[in-house]
Parts: C-alpha cells; structure tokens; sequence
C-alpha cells in the first residue's frame, strides 16, 4: 500500500508540476500581448502533453489500487462471496443466512445465471465449473426426496408462470376499419373549413372556325359552365374517456398499452361510421348516405337474381363515369351481401368468384375485383345497400390529431386514486363532389 501510495504521490506531483509549467506559458504570452511565440507554442504543447500522460498514469494507478482492496475484501470466499470454509474444503454460510440464500448470493451463482440474459435455461444450454459443497452447521436432516421440476407438489410448485399478458391484443374484437384510408386527408388550422362544392358542370368546348369579320359572331368561342357551391362545415371534436385506479395503473404494466389501443380505436371506429352515416344533425357529419347530391341506383328487376345483383353493380360504376365525370376507386359494401356474391354459382355449382379455394375475399376486409373494382367490407353499410364512387373526392380535415391526456382532477378522482384517460381527435369531414358517388339499392335475395 505504502509503494502504492508513493507512485500516485509522485504522479500527482508531476501532473501539478507540468499544468503550472503550462500556466506559466500562457501568462507569459498575455503580458506580450496575447499571441505566442513559436518558441512558447513548443514548449506549451511539450507541457501539455507530459501533464496528460501524468494523468492518465494516474487514473491508472487510482484503478488499481481500488481493484487491490476490492480482492483483499474477498479474503479466501472470492468464489462464493462470503461465509466461511471449514478443514475439509466445504464453504458454510454465516450464521442467520441460509443455504438457499448462501448459494443465490455466490459469485458462481451469479455468473451461471448471466449466461442467461432471459433468466432461462435453453435446451442447448450447458453450466460448467468446480464443483461446490456446502454444509450447514446446524442438526443435521439429511436429503430423502428429490426435488423436481415436473410436480406440482416438488419443485414444480416453486416455478413462477411466465406472464406474457395480452399478446394478440384486441384486434379479435375489433372490425378492419377502411373508409378513412379510402378518403382524401388534408390539416386545417380554424374551427370551420370552407370549400366549393362541385355541383354541376357544363362542357362547351368545340373545334372553332376562324372569324371571316369583324362584326357578327364568327370566331366566337363557346360558353362552358362550372356550378359550385360553398360548403361551409364544422371541425367535430370526437371524445371518449374511461376510469382507472392508479394501483392498476402501477402493478399491470400492460394496463396503459391496452387502454391507449382501445381509445384510439374507438376513436376510428366512430370516423369510419361517420363518414357513411353521419346525418348532419347536432355533432354529427355530412355522410355520403344522408348528403343531397349523391347519385341513386335501383335495384334491377332481371328475373335471375344473380344477374340483378352484378347488372345493378355495374351500372351504378358507369353512372359514376357518364354522370358524375369522376374514375370510380372501390365498391363498399356489408360482409353479408359480400358473402351472397361469393356463394354466386352457376347451374352446374361453379362458383362465379373461385368458390371456397378462390381468392376473392382477401385479408383486411375487402374483396375483388368486381367489375374491375375491389370491395371494401364494413358493417357501417347496410346489408342491402352498396356504395361506389371517386373516394377521392371525400376530404377529412384534421385539426388535432388524437391524443391521449390523463388527469385525477375528475369528481372525486383525487382523493379515491382514480385517473381519467381520455382520447379526442376534431376534424371536419366534408364531400367535394357528391355526384361522383352512388349509392346502390341491391336485390332482394331470393330462395
């Protein structure tokens, strides 16, 4: 320890002693006028680099010396971590300790289980090293059962479950939600949006002569005609909020993962819904199934109720081209009416769609093509009624996107360690050209 101490005393000394020659350098420029001269950039820098070589020397030395009283600590436990090891070689524990705490506490233990980053054993997992025997000075009571891991009523009943909670989540509760993917999205910053409604328009435009005078209407060029209206609609605050004690807040760490995927879907679910069904009254959307302007198609009379459905489909896509001017982007229809275009077959039982093993209805919610159109299934659609259009043309506007806020000033949250988590979105929701969409009355299925 003395020589120890003699070597960090010395390489303190000379790291003191090389910073004041530095010091001294850099005094001596200032009082020149504070630019150095080669001479003293030569010898600052010789400086400099012996005090930083003293230094590490010394941060070095300081290492060691810890590292010395560290393993003088161990005495001649530094395998187990303490106790103390009898004539015959055996480690005991001190006294008040037990084996099983004696043994979990060794470094050897330790190590074995660092093996292990999970806290698990592997099947490909092996554990080497000395063997170690222990021996407890208290009466002795001799081992007469094995201790297994496969009882309930051995070491089995010891095993703690492995927890993994919630892994599939709530997605098996929850609908595929479609429509806003479908929609256009833009951002506004106010609590209203204006925009122009398409609402009709006049195409003119034709080859022209040229003008044979300067009177008359020769050369004159026709008149085309574009009808707008202006739509103003409200940004719609969508809100819902549950109640949750702060205990289970703090012991089921999965609690907040499962309430922020709930409220936020639940959040959706009402948009998607929207969309179609929203009657504008009250807090409620302008939705394409309430909204003045959207296209009709009846359903076909055609005796074969096969062919009403897929006739009624198809002309309702070409009043979306010939009257609405507008490229239709997808069928949305209920997952029963999708199911009775599935079941289609023709009258030796082959299937229109592939039938069982076909690849009609995909993963997600939609189907298709039809007509050269994929279906979107949503339940937001009445069975009976379909829609297709330009989805393009149909706008949500965010204004905050959702958001999850936690507060106890709620009642009497405070004082009963209670939390309210609330989740809240506002946006608008408006159609900029409803005669791009149509919504389709579909035959009655018969026997």
């Amino acid at each position: 320890m003395t020589a120890t101490l003699s070597r960090m005393d010395r390489l303190t000394e000379e790291f003191n002693t090389h910073l004041k020659d530095a010091r001294g350098i850099a005094a001596e420029a200032e009082a020149a006028g504070g630019e150095f001269t080669d001479d003293q950039r030569s010898r600052l820098n010789e400086s400099m680099g012996k005090a930083k070589d003293a230094k590490t020397a010394l941060d070095a030395a300081k290492a060691d010396q810890k590292t010395l009283e560290a393993v003088r600590g161990l005495g001649d436990l530094g395998e187990l971590g303490g106790g103390k090891r009898t004539d015959s070689g055996l480690h005991v524990p001190d006294d008040g300790q037990s084996i099983g705490e004696f043994f979990v506490g060794s470094y050897g233990y330790k190590d074995v289980m660092a093996q292990s980053p999970s806290g698990h054993f592997t099947k490909d997992q092996r554990v080497e090293g000395r063997p170690v025997g222990f021996q407890r000075l208290i009466p002795q009571r001799g081992q007469k059962t094995l201790v297994t891991g496969l009882s309930d009523t051995s070491g089995g009943a010891l095993v703690r479950n492995d927890w993994l909670g919630l892994q599939v989540g709530l997605g098996p509760f929850q609908r595929p939600l479609r429509l806003r993917e479908l929609c256009s999205s833009g951002r506004t910053a106010s609590d209203t949006v204006e925009y122009a409604r398409v609402t009709g328009t006049t195409n003119a435009a034709a080859p022209v002569a040229e003008a044979t005078a300067t009177t008359g209407s020769s050369g004159d060029k026709p008149e085309s005609g574009l009808a707008t209206a202006k739509v103003t609609t409200p940004v719609r605050t969508i809100a819902h909020w549950v109640p949750i004690t702060k205990r289970a807040m703090s012991d089921a760490s999965q609690m907040l993962t499962l309430i922020d995927q709930f409220l936020l879907y639940g959040l959706e679910e009402v948009i998607d819904a929207q969309i179609i069904t929203g009657d504008g009254t009250g807090e409620n959307f302008d939705g394409i199934g309430h909204l003045s302007g959207v296209q009709t198609q009846a359903a076909s009379d055609d005796a074969d109720f096969r062919n009403a459905m897929l006739y009624t489909l198809r002309q309702a896509k070409t009043k979306v081209r010939l009257i609405g001017r507008a490229v239709p982007g997808a069928y949305l229809m209920n997952p029963a009416d999708v199911e009775v275009l599935d079941l289609f077959a023709d009258g030796n039982e082959r299937y229109y769609f592939g039938g069982p093993g076909g690849s009609f209805v995909t993963q997600g919610g939609s189907a298709g093509p039809l007509w050269n159109l994929p279906i979107v299934e949503s339940e937001v659609v009445p069975a009976g009624t379909a829609y297709v259009g330009d989805w393009s043309k149909a706008m949500i506007w965010d204004r905050e996107q959702a958001s999850i806020t936690m507060s106890d000033s709620h009642l009497g949250f405070f004082t009963r360690n209670m939390v309210a988590i609330l989740a809240e979105c506002r946006l608008a929701f408006g159609v900029l050209q409803p005669s791009a969409f149509v919504e389709i009355t579909l035959p009655v299925v018969t026997p």
